[in-house]
């Protein structure tokens, strides 16, 4: 197994180039790093391209008839664009996806088992797995037997997170973790998330809208618009930036420009290298 030195990135995404359906390219050269133990922000506005990255990341792209045609994924130090999805969870590189994708019909227990069907494990380590996540959302203890479909938002949210936990992984994708969230419950959610990184020392490169909330807990943050980094930058910067403030967090003056008008809004153009 390669191990990761402390200059080396945990995740690696270089120069990505995505093309649905054989026509339509969404992402012009991706390139992004998350460092090991950390929370890295991919920010952009709906259409971006947030969601195919993680995807491309996880390899669930292929269900969805993308294909990466240029670049390259690398995990702990390997290559792993090649890789199944099953197997990158085997590796310790899971995804909660947007829209939660929760088990209806099953309850939020049975949801949560079925996140560590990739670990060969006996039942005394399955129930202290399961006692686990219950300690980090104890709402999901209490909810243990009914049934996901009719459970709130957010607390199919936490059983997403949860059932990717079961799994034992050392980095989580997290895609739109606040979609349709009430907002006590959206910092709720982080508030886990900071703690399972903190504590379980779990990675986590998580796309966001919500900008506001995202930079609050981040470490580092890349914004992307029309399927390109545009900007990124450690998480305080970003968020003290006027360009960010006046694009994604609302704050503008009385007259909004276009992005085109921005003199110091500057386009990376590393797709081209």
């Amino acid at each position: 197994m390669t191990t990761i030195t402390a200059s080396q990135p945990y995740l690696s995404v270089n120069n990505i180039e995505v093309i649905y359906d054989h026509v339509i390219l969404v992402l012009k050269g991706v390139s992004l790093q998350v460092p090991k133990g950390k929370i890295v922000a991919l920010l952009g506005a709906n259409g971006a391209g947030k969601s195919t990255t993680l995807k491309t990341i996880s390899t669930l792209l292929r269900g969805e008839r993308g294909d990466v045609t240029k670049g390259e994924v690398q995990f702990k130090g390997e290559r792993v664009d090649h890789l199944t999805p099953n197997e990158l969870v085997k590796r310790g590189l899971s995804q909660v996806m947007e829209g939660r994708h929760c088990f209806g019909h099953l309850t939020i227990e049975e949801n949560l088992l079925t996140g560590a069907y990739t670990r060969n494990i006996s039942r005394a380590e399955l129930k202290a797995a399961l006692e686990a996540v219950y300690q980090y959302f104890p709402r999901l203890k209490e909810r243990r037997g009914s049934q996901a479909g009719y459970t709130s938002g957010g607390e199919q949210q936490m059983c997403a997170i949860g059932r990717a936990l079961m799994a034992k992984p050392s980095m989580i994708l997290l895609d739109e973790p606040s979609m349709g969230i009430a907002p006590q419950i959206v910092e709720e959610i982080f508030d886990i998330v900071k703690d399972l990184n903190q504590k379980e020392g779990v990675s986590f490169l998580l796309a966001e809208q919500n900008t506001t909330v995202a930079l609050r807990y981040a470490d580092f943050g890349y914004i992307l618009e029309n399927g390109r980094v545009v900007m990124e930058g450690e998480a305080k910067e970003l968020a003290s930036n006027e360009d960010v403030k006046e694009f994604y967090l609302g704050v503008a003056g009385a007259e909004r420009k276009s992005f085109r008008d921005m003199k110091f809004y500057r386009r990376r153009k590393r797709w081209l290298a």
